[in-house]
C-alpha cells in the first residue's frame, strides 16, 4: 500500500517497523462540546484505513486519545460553574456515542491525557536535563526551538521565516518569561482556580502538545508507523510533538505522517460567525449517522470536501441503491429455483481486485466507492440467471468490501419464511402464464402474512410490511 507522507511530501511504500503489524496513533477530540462535522473526517478516514489494513490481514495497533484538559475545557467549566471534569465526561460520553453512531470502531487503547501525567512529566525531565527545555521564573516549563536542529521539518516552514516572525512577536512580548518567542510549554504552572497535578516545578498542568507525546510513547512505543490527524494540526501541534518526542527520545518520532483535508460548508470555511457550524449530532439527527460516513468517503482525504444539503441527500440516495441491491440478493438467495451462469464470480473477484487497487493506492476511497458500485451494477444485471454459487460469491464480496468502507451497517435481515418464498415463486409462475387473477390472490396472502412483493427488472423484491 502506498500513502502521502506529509513529511516527505510523496507517496511512498507503507512499510511497518514489524512485518504485518502497524502501529498507528491518532490525535483524538477535545471533550469540550459536540464533535462538529470537520472532527468526524479524521474519525472516519483513519478508521476506514485500519478497516483496510485488517481486511489485507495485518495487525494493527490503534490508539487514539481523549484530550481531557485543556483551556477550552476549564472555561467551559467556569461558564457552568461546574468543573473542568465534569465537562470532560459529559462530552466524552456524547463523542464517544457519535464515533459508534458512524460505526467507527474502537481504538485499540483511548487514552485520557489526565491519566498520564507521571509519563508527561517523565518527558518534562528528560527535556531539561538534556537542555531542551528549561524552567522559567514563573513555574512554567518551555521547549526551546533553537535547541532542535530539526524543528519545522513536518510543516516544511521556513526557518529564517520563522526568525522573522519571531523578531516582531518578540517586539510584542509583555514579559520575559521565554527565551525565545518560538518557545513552547511543555508544562504551565498553575493559575488560581485550575486543575493543577504536583511536580517538581510546582503545582501546574501539562501543554497541550506533550499529552499526545506521553500517550503515543506509553502505549506504542518511543517509534511508531503512523502518525495520523488534520491537517489544521500539522502546525503548530505535530510539528512541536515531533521536536518534543525526538529530542526526549532520541530516535525518529512516527516514520510516516497522514493529514485529512478541511471540511467546507456551501464553498466556505466552517465558522460559528458565519453560522454554517454543524456537529455531527445536528446533521445525523436529520439524516442519520451512515451518510456523514459515505460523505467522508466521497472525496480523497486530502482533498477538501464541500458540505451541502444536496449532496448529503444525494449520499443517503446512493445509502438506498446499495441497500435495495443487498436485499435484492438477499431475496435471490432465498428462491429454491436458480439459474446457472456463472458470470457473477467473475465480476465479483474483479470487484475486489478493483476495490484493493484503488485502496492501495493512497486510500482512494472515491475509486473504491466505484468498484462497489459497479459490482452493483453487475448484479442487477445477472442476478436472475445465477448459480446458488455465484449468487453467493456476489453477496460475500459486496459485503467485504462494503465492510472494509464501514457502509451498510444497518441492514436489517428479515429471514424469509420458506412459506412466503414459495408464495413469491407460485406469483411470478401466475404472472408468467398471465393469470392475472390468481396473481392478485397470492398478493393478497402476501399482505396478510405481512410481506409487501414489488416486481423489479431484476425479479420480485419482498419487504417487511
Amino acid at each position: 500500500m502506498q500513502i502521502f507522507n506529509t513529511l516527505t511530501r510523496q507517496k511512498e511504500e507503507f512499510v511497518p517497523q514489524v512485518p504485518g503489524e502497524y502501529r498507528i496513533y491518532v490525535c483524538g477530540p477535545t471533550v469540550y462540546n459536540y464533535i462538529h462535522i470537520g472532527n468526524a473526517r479524521p474519525l472516519i478516514v483513519f478508521d476506514t484505513l485500519r478497516r483496510y489494513l485488517e481486511y489485507r490481514g495485518n495487525k494493527v495497533i490503534y490508539v487514539s486519545n481523549i484530550t481531557d484538559i485543556d483551556d477550552k475545557l476549564i472555561k467551559k467549566g467556569q461558564e457552568e460553574g461546574t468543573s473542568m471534569k465534569e465537562v470532560a465526561q459529559r462530552f466524552e460520553a456524547e463523542y464517544l456515542k457519535d464515533a459508534a453512531g458512524l460505526n467507527c470502531e474502537k481504538p485499540t487503547v483511548q487514552p485520557r491525557a489526565t491519566e498520564h501525567i507521571p509519563q508527561i512529566l517523565d518527558i518534562v525531565k528528560d527535556l531539561i536535563d538534556s537542555g531542551h527545555a528549561y524552567v522559567a521564573k514563573n513555574g512554567d516549563v518551555y521547549f526551546r526551538v533553537k535547541s532542535d536542529p530539526g524543528y519545522g521539518k513536518l510543516s516544511h516552514l521556513n526557518l529564517d521565516d520563522l526568525e522573522s516572525g519571531n523578531r516582531e512577536l518578540r517586539s510584542r512580548m509583555e514579559d520575559d518569561l521565554k527565551e525565545d518567542p518560538a518557545d513552547f510549554a511543555v508544562w504551565k504552572a498553575a493559575k488560581p482556580g485550575e486543575p493543577a497535578w504536583e511536580s517538581p516545578y510546582g503545582m501546574g498542568r501539562p501543554g497541550w502538545h506533550i499529552e499526545c507525546s506521553a500517550m503515543s510513547r506509553t502505549h506504542l512505543g518511543k517509534t511508531i508507523d503512523l502518525h495520523c490527524g488534520g491537517q489544521d494540526l500539522i502546525f503548530p501541534h505535530h510539528e512541536n510533538e515531533i521536536a518534543q518526542s525526538e529530542c526526549a527520545n532520541g530516535c525518529e518520532f512516527a516514520r510516516y505522517w497522514m493529514h485529512n483535508g478541511f471540511i467546507n460548508v456551501d464553498n466556505q470555511k466552517m465558522s460559528k460567525s458565519l453560522h454554517n457550524f454543524f456537529t455531527v449530532r445536528d446533521v445525523a439527527n436529520l439524516y442519520g449517522y451512515e451518510p456523514i460516513r459515505y460523505f467522508m468517503l466521497t472525496a480523497g482525504y486530502r482533498m477538501p470536501l464541500n458540505y451541502t444539503v444536496d449532496l448529503i441527500e444525494s449520499c443517503k440516495n446512493s445509502l438506498e441503491r446499495l441497500y435495495t441491491c443487498r436485499e435484492n440478493l438477499d431475496f435471490a438467495l432465498s428462491k429454491t429455483d436458480f439459474g446457472t451462469d456463472e458470470t457473477l464470480k467473475e465480476k465479483a473477484a474483479e470487484a475486489r481486485t478493483k476495490f484493493c487497487t484503488a485502496m492501495d493506492d493512497d486510500l482512494n476511497t472515491p475509486d473504491a466507492l466505484a468498484a462497489v458500485f459497479d459490482l452493483v451494477k453487475e448484479i442487477n444485471t445477472l442476478s436472475a440467471a445465477s448459480s446458488k454459487a455465484a449468487l453467493e460469491t456476489a453477496a460475500a464480496a459486496f459485503d467485504e468490501i462494503t465492510g472494509v468502507l464501514g457502509l451498510l451497517y444497518n441492514r436489517k435481515k428479515d429471514e424469509v419464511p420458506a412459506e412466503v418464498t414459495a408464495l413469491v415463486e407460485k406469483r411470478a409462475a401466475a404472472k408468467k402464464a398471465k393469470d392475472w387473477a390468481t396473481a392478485d390472490a397470492i398478493r393478497a396472502q402476501l399482505t396478510e402474512l405481512g410481506w409487501a412483493v414489488k416486481d423489479t427488472a431484476q425479479g420480485p423484491q419482498l419487504s417487511k410490511l
